[in-house]
């Protein structure tokens, strides 16, 4: 049964990418909760298999991709199970996503306002046009599009990447989700604009008490917005914490790379830290722990056996044979 504290709980999903070279377990069972109200990260380097947990809450994965099993379990309906046209009737309402780069989600040729608006009438079959034409409106002027009536009749390409991608916020918003998605959305824009941006997104969160799956690479995002965080690895969650106590106490070695690759004020320009080598082919893991063969502290125990997710504090587990034996990663 699903905790009245979630609005969302992931057990045991397993999305698998079936090709003629092998099976790619792009997901591989993971369990991930989104707490009401809360804003949740989920971290990682490319091709961990971030983006391909959003498609799987939201019905995105297409052939030769599929859930192989385990669950998503969004107010006692469980996402997985459900067909396209019930999905249809959920996402989009009740959950949104923002996607990466808002230049390829948009239409071209259609105004922007036209966008949200149809996006609004699709889910609410009362509203007549000029109706949702004043909500539309009203929510570009709270994510903060400047002069929101002019912008509504806007192309995409008449909008910088910042009000582009308020748009696609504003588009996600309309309906007033119980779960939004944010897939990097400050990808590809400058500081001032991806700053402004997650403020906007943690107002909306005060305002209408939503909660928020954010997907990142980027710990400076997770520590300006999250409460919780997970981090993810060869499609496996490898920790998850608090923000803080995260952080604070570290225990997977691949969170310390990710840490320590931050650049930092003072720091010596030229000897940015980075983790070894890259994110291993899915075809071919190796048998033990997944990170061994970038990880400074691996021995053979690591290269042979494969780690469970295990409790390392209050809140906080990691996926880790050093934590297991109670040693000091």
């Amino acid at each position: 049964m699903e905790n009245e504290q979630n609005v969302l709980e992931i057990r045991g999903l397993r999305s698998y990418f079936f090709t003629e070279k092998g099976t790619v377990p792009a997901v591989d069972g993971i369990d991930l909760d989104i707490p009401r109200g809360k804003i949740v990260g989920l971290v990682g380097e490319s091709g961990c298999g971030k983006s391909m947990t959003a498609k799987s809450i939201m019905g995105l994965l297409r052939a030769p991709g599929r859930i192989a099993g385990g669950s998503v379990l969004f107010e006692g309906q469980d996402l997985a199970r459900l067909s396209d046209r019930e999905l249809r009737r959920i996402c989009g309402r009740d959950i949104s996503m923002v996607f990466q780069e808002p230049m390829t989600s948009l239409n071209p040729v259609l105004k922007v306002g036209r966008q949200v608006r149809e996006t609004l009438l699709v889910h609410d079959r009362s509203l007549n046009k000029q109706e949702a034409r004043r909500q539309v409106i009203e929510m570009f002027a709270k994510v903060g599009i400047p002069e929101p009536e002019r912008r509504y009749d806007c192309y995409p390409h008449e909008l910088s990447g910042g009000l582009r991608q308020r748009v696609m916020i504003a588009m996600a918003m309309v309906c007033r989700p119980k779960l939004l998605i944010a897939d990097e959305p400050t990808t590809a824009l400058d500081v001032t604009i991806e700053a402004q941006i997650l403020r906007l997104m943690r107002q909306l969160r005060d305002e209408t008490g939503m909660s928020v799956l954010i997907i990142t690479h980027n710990l400076g995002v997770v520590a300006e917005l999250c409460d919780l965080v997970y981090v993810m690895y060869a499609g496996r969650i490898v920790e998850q914490a608090e923000t803080f106590d995260l952080f604070d106490h570290t225990a997977h070695p691949y969170t310390r790379g990710l840490l320590a690759s931050i650049p930092r004020i003072g720091a010596n320009p030229d000897r940015l830290h980075t983790i070894p080598g890259v994110v291993p082919n899915l075809l071919h893991l190796p048998k033990g722990c997944a990170f061994c063969n970038r990880c400074e502290l691996a021995d053979e125990a690591c290269r042979t056996a494969s780690p469970e997710l295990v409790e390392v504090g209050p809140r906080h587990k990691a996926r880790c044979l050093r934590c297991q034996k109670g040693g000091n990663t």
